[in-house]
């Protein structure tokens, strides 16, 4: 059947018009993100597309699929960017649902301590650990914490990280967590990366109300969360809710009032022993519950039932020189929406690569692969409430994409400790590879 040059050009004028492809890689690699019932998080298994494209449009992604069926998809802008990645693997950009960047200080000396036999928890009860890094950034004024901060963001966005969340909980007053804060909206306006803000200001308890906890309660519940609303600050709130830290009332305390607020709800659960977090996760309807080494069958059953994500931190495991895991494995096995996450923090895990952390979670947790880079792309995008946005390769999502020097998605996690990020694409445009300086504008002097 012939075309008329009129219905040819109403064809043409119908498609995507594309200002940035991305072809011929040699596998373009997503989780397959079928349609969820709403209000429902699930896991997805990888999708492998050989000899792959990416075609994005401003933006958003426009088209994916084998490098003939995009091609013909789509028309490109006179203008558009066109990447030829023979050899390369392409997958969306990585989604650390879980981070700690914005600090002073150091805990290079708390490092020797436990090299030496001190555990964590030894250090931290006398008086180092969170509330050593508190004093530091107590000192620091906001500009200082944004510059600390900058490099920090360079390195996760250089390891293939597009969003990032990233908690206060270092300054435990009002006046310091609020800076926190503000210097996290800061540095989201002057990276690349997406930084998603969370509230920890139940972190600790700090020095000067180790005798007067409630007063400290009261002072989360009825100053500072009120203020970081006000502010618009943060999106979400979260509790280190651990024997020696946070009661499971003392959590409940904090979280319902940050739920009557309106923030969404994280908790730091099992990390260090069985507390009992992630039975409070899932009755307050937490978006997550994080670390869970010594959660139970029980517990799974619990957050699966309430819809939590689990989120899980084997580097913070691992640099603790610690044994229990979480029991990632299962989680797949029953189907739970799984997200690995650094934990990047000043003392526990001070890494910000996720394939580092993803190869942890192989060798310690059992997962595959396949499974460790699900979990670390929608897995995290489903930690933030943001898997509509973010964390597949899908038309009408974000483009954030990452092109990786490999021919086969296994060797991000195989080739441990290895910077193969070739190029970070952040909303349609490259905004770091090899050969270039992240291009973020500096803050004024």
């Amino acid at each position: 059947m012939s075309v008329s040059k009129a219905e040819g050009n109403a064809l043409s004028a119908s498609k995507p018009v594309a200002t940035l492809l991305i072809r011929n890689a040699e596998q373009v690699v997503t989780a397959e993100n079928l349609a969820d019932p709403p209000g429902t998080k699930r896991w997805h298994p990888l999708r492998v597309i050989p000899g792959g494209a990416v075609a994005c449009a401003g933006d958003k992604i426009v088209a994916v699929g084998p490098t003939d069926e995009v091609t013909a998809r789509v028309e490109l802008a006179p203008n558009a960017t066109v990447l030829d990645v023979v050899g390369r693997v392409v997958t969306p950009g990585l989604v650390d649902c879980h981070t700690h960047p914005v600090f002073a200080g150091s805990r290079l000396d708390e490092f020797e301590m436990r090299l030496q036999g001190r555990s964590y928890e030894e250090i931290a009860a006398a008086g180092g650990g969170i509330r050593s890094t508190v004093r530091a950034v107590r000192q620091a004024s906001e500009e200082e914490l944004v510059r600390q901060a900058l490099p920090r963001l360079d390195d996760f966005l250089a390891l293939g990280t597009t969003t990032l969340e990233a908690k206060s909980g270092y300054g435990l007053s009002t006046e310091s967590e609020l800076r926190m804060l503000r210097a996290i909206r800061r540095l989201d306006t002057l990276h690349p990366i997406d930084l998603v803000p969370t509230f920890l200001g139940a972190h600790e308890i700090p020095d000067e109300y180790r005798d007067r906890r409630d007063a400290y309660v009261r002072l989360v519940t009825e100053e500072m969360l009120p203020a970081v609303r006000e502010e618009g600050l943060a999106e979400f709130c979260d509790v280190f809710c651990e024997r020696g830290v946070y009661t499971v009332e003392e959590a409940r305390t904090v979280l319902t009032r940050a739920k009557e607020l309106g923030f969404g709800l994280k908790i730091h659960a099992e990390q260090l022993s069985h507390a009992g977090g992630t039975r409070l996760a899932a009755e307050l309807g937490a978006v997550s519950a994080d670390h869970l080494d010594w959660c139970d069958e029980d517990d799974l059953e619990a957050l699966q039932s309430a819809n939590v994500v689990p989120v899980v931190l084997p580097g913070a495991v691992f640099f603790l020189g610690k044994e229990r895991y979480a029991p990632a494995r299962r989680m797949i096995e029953r189907g739970m929406p799984l997200a690995v996450s650094t934990d990047y923090n000043p003392g526990s895990c001070p890494t910000p690569s996720l394939p580092m952390t993803g190869t942890l979670a192989c060798l310690r947790q059992r997962l595959l692969p396949a499974e460790a880079l699900v979990a670390s792309t929608l897995g995290g995008a489903y930690a933030l409430n943001r898997e509509r946005q973010l964390g597949t390769l899908e038309p009408g999502k974000q483009a954030d994409v990452v092109v990786w020097k490999a021919a086969d998605y296994r060797e991000l996690f195989y080739h441990f400790g290895v910077a193969r990020a070739e190029r970070v694409i952040k909303k349609g445009q490259v905004v770091w590879h090899t050969e270039c300086e992240v291009r973020r504008p500096l803050p004024p002097p």
